[in-house]
């Protein structure tokens, strides 16, 4: 493989130079078709594109070389787990057992394993990747996720907290804590968050519309309002645009219907769905 090829293709992924990396990746890859580096790196670089038929076919190539690194091992496997690929729990496997020193492999590992509900060896691999680095926002975010998804809220809240002193402007996350604080049935506190998470996520039409309901329950009735109206510039396809009129008929019926709303049906969804986003 040559290495400088390899090093000039990471330097255009760190500014996000997708073309050019798989550009470079693709030259190199035509003289060595079969290394597990090229391979995994152009399988990143076409998801970030948007190519997700050729990032799948990468990391399945990737895989199939049988690469001894455990970080690429991590790498590949977490880009099949999006595809609900099941070579990547045997990827990801590998990875944490041949670098458990890694926060990446038990991090990738614990990840995949919450959200295939396997929750106590989750919880025990994510706990390990945060012993291995305790100021990563991202491993106390995962298990924040973990202890979620197992319907431990109060514990993933906690967790989730912590998760965003690292990191605080972390919209995703913001608006996560405050689904988790919605399903513990602590408006005000829900709506804070998803408040500030609405004003970070602006094209997210479903947390304007969770963030106007928290409001609302709260009792904050303008900034309500104005997040609702946030959601309606936001919305861009038909189903954003159905839950944008639902949201504004239970505003105009008062603070119980939203927070029935937000209570007993869009923030439950919502928050698994988004809890069950790979990482």
């Amino acid at each position: 493989m040559s290495e400088d090829a390899l090093a000039r293709a990471l330097a255009f992924g760190e500014d996000e130079r997708w073309d050019e990396m798989v550009e470079v990746l693709l030259e190199a890859l035509r003289d060595e078709p079969d290394d597990p580096y090229l391979l995994g790196w152009l399988g990143v670089a076409e998801r970030e594109r948007g190519n997700d038929g050729a990032a799948y076919e990468y990391f399945k190539r990737c895989v199939a070389e049988d690469p001894l690194d455990p970080q690429l091992l991590a790498l590949a496997g977490s880009g099949l787990a999006a595809f609900d690929d099941p070579e990547a729990e045997t990827a990801l496997r590998a990875a944490a057992l041949s670098g458990p020193d890694m926060f990446t492999t038990r991090l990738q590992y614990g990840a995949y394993l919450a959200r295939a509900g396997l929750y106590r060896e989750a919880l025990e691999q994510l706990r390990a990747a945060i012993a291995l680095d305790v100021d990563d926002p991202v491993g106390h975010s995962e298990l924040a996720t973990a202890l979620a998804l197992q319907g431990e809220v109060s514990a993933a809240i906690d967790r989730m907290e912590h998760a965003l002193t690292l990191a605080p402007e972390d919209g995703w996350n913001r608006a996560l804590l405050g689904l988790l604080y919605a399903e513990a049935d602590d408006m005000e506190r829900a709506a804070e968050h998803l408040l500030m998470a609405s004003s970070e996520r602006v094209d997210d039409p479903e947390v304007q519309a969770v963030a106007a309901l928290a409001a609302m329950a709260a009792g904050w009735e303008d900034a309500a309002h104005e997040a609702l109206a946030r959601a309606g510039y936001a919305a861009e396809e038909p189903v954003d645009a159905r839950l944008v009129e639902e949201a504004e008929d239970r505003l105009a019926s008062g603070a119980d219907a939203a927070r029935g709303m937000l209570r007993d049906a869009l923030g439950p969804s919502m928050l698994r769905e988004r809890l069950m986003e790979p990482l």
